[in-house]
């Protein structure tokens, strides 16, 4: 039995992230809601986007402000998961209530979003009064209440996850799931894909509702007594709850807090400016169908788990943390280079090869920069959880921007180059895109000119610390 054991643990990499206080079972059953968490980040920012833009004929500005808004709440998620922390209740439960909650959010918004979807797109045949704006304010609507539920869940799941494991066991649950995420969009896309190869309206009803629906369920399984009982005095549900304020002001004390803050938010910017894009691309530049350009998002999660896997041997080996966001960076440049050149070549190769090595350079950049900021000095107030807080904010900000800018300047420059104002050369409707991603190569290069200072500030006592950071260390 022994040595049974032992060879389970030597090819399950994650059998030995159980303990007496979470069984394997209940683990994998938990890590269900990273799954439908997964599923809901490849309905918006994969499938939705370019069906809206190439099939409903949705303006790509209107669709990257849609998809920006679930984006840009993702800032609350530190808030959220200081309020699961803080929660009081008689019976004691902390985590569930929000994991449930977020759990409605995001089904009811996935539950009302085709039928807002189509509003948007005109299909108004069988309403009796023609309201303005309602498809932009319903489709708002249901792409809030989707991302709502996705942060709400996914925040209060992790600390739940963190909560029953034990101090030794606790990064390699967090590892695995973060796994099961990047394993969620992986699958998902590959059926969302399968079954939406002859698209219709009604598909795409039954597609993103049966997704809501999949969602409930996988989250009721994730949660169902997962929490015990733990009843409160009164005298604990009128204490005092903490505040961030000096906790903020002793991480902000480190000195390069704002640099590395400002060298995220440009990272960030540079490598999702092509989110509400890249399917569109493959569908309207390169004339894939909607089937193989889900399947980018899949390619997107492998060359992101490579990059990250790579990543852990540096650090591992003492790699100053900024020069790995360095490589990241390099990564995306020639990224962005091969998806370009996908177009004049007419090599649907090329393209899959570039997004997974955006996938590739952005694990690489998004590891690095946050193990830099849990390993700043501070006084000791700041933990972990307002690092990758502040970490989060200025990633999700500039997700959220960035994708609202891309999909803008692409319908500009393309109904300027189309209307001959560029000349003939570009009178094409590539030349939007293709002005993006050369804006993105860009703004690749001003990180890297920011980025520059931060390597001197590095010691070998800091490099000591990063190389202790994992795969477990990795923020959803």
């Amino acid at each position: 039995m022994s040595a049974l054991k032992r060879l389970s643990i030597k090819y399950l990499p994650f059998a030995d992230a159980a303990s007496d206080a979470l069984p394997l079972s209940q683990l994998l059953r938990l890590s269900l809601f990273q799954v439908s968490v997964g599923m809901a980040g490849v309905m918006l920012l994969g499938t939705l986007n370019r069906v809206m833009i190439v099939e409903l004929q949705v303006p790509a500005f209107l669709v990257a402000v849609m998809v920006a808004l679930p984006v840009l709440i993702a800032p609350f998620r530190a808030l959220l998961g200081f309020k699961s922390d803080t929660y009081k209740s008689a019976i004691g439960w902390k985590r569930i209530p929000y994991l449930w909650f977020g759990t409605l959010w995001q089904f009811g918004g996935l539950a009302i979003m085709p039928a807002a979807l189509l509003v948007l797109s005109g299909e108004t045949a069988n309403v009796a009064y023609d309201v303005p704006f309602a498809g932009e304010i319903l489709a708002g609507i249901a792409f809030v209440m989707t991302g709502l539920g996705m942060h709400m869940t996914q925040t209060a799941g992790l600390a739940l996850a963190a909560d029953r494991a034990t101090d030794e066991t606790r990064p390699r649950v967090v590892a695995l799931l973060y796994v099961m995420l990047l394993a969620g969009m992986a699958v998902s896309s590959i059926v969302i894909g399968f079954l939406l190869r002859d698209f219709n309206g009604l598909e795409l009803i039954q597609v993103v509702q049966g997704t809501a629906v999949a969602t409930l369920v996988l989250n009721v399984i994730a949660l169902w007594k997962q929490e015990r009982v733990r009843p409160m005095s009164k005298a604990e549900r009128e204490a005092d709850s903490p505040t961030f304020r000096d906790a903020w002001a002793d991480y902000a004390s480190g000195g390069s807090a704002g640099r590395l803050l400002a060298v995220v938010f440009l990272g960030t910017m540079a490598f999702n400016m092509q989110d509400v894009l890249l399917e569109p691309y493959g569908g309207e530049i390169l004339g894939l169908s909607v089937s193989s350009t889900t399947l980018l998002t899949a390619t997107w999660a492998v060359g992101a788990l490579i990059g990250f896997a790579l990543a852990a041997k540096w650090l591992a080996d003492g790699i100053n943390p900024y020069r790995m966001a360095g490589r990241g960076v390099l990564a995306g440049v020639a990224a962005f280079c091969a998806v370009i050149f996908s177009n004049p070549m007419d090599s649907a190769t090329l393209f899959f090869v570039g997004a997974s090595l955006i996938g590739f350079g952005g694990g690489l950049f998004s590891v690095a920069t946050l193990t830099a900021a849990m390993t700043m000095p501070t006084n000791g107030m700041a933990g972990r959880g307002l690092a990758l807080g502040a970490w989060g904010a200025a990633q999700a900000t500039a997700a959220g921007l960035s994708t609202a800018i891309g999909g803008g300047v692409r319908d500009t420059i393309n109904q300027v180059a189309i209307s001959g104002g560029l000349g003939e050369a570009l009178n094409n409707p590539a030349t939007g895109y293709s002005v993006v991603y050369h804006f993105e190569i860009l703004l690749l290069f001003a990180t890297l000119v920011a980025l520059g200072p931060l390597v001197r500030t590095v010691t070998n006592s800091t490099r000591g610390e990063a190389g202790k950071i994992g795969l477990a260390d990795l923020p959803t």
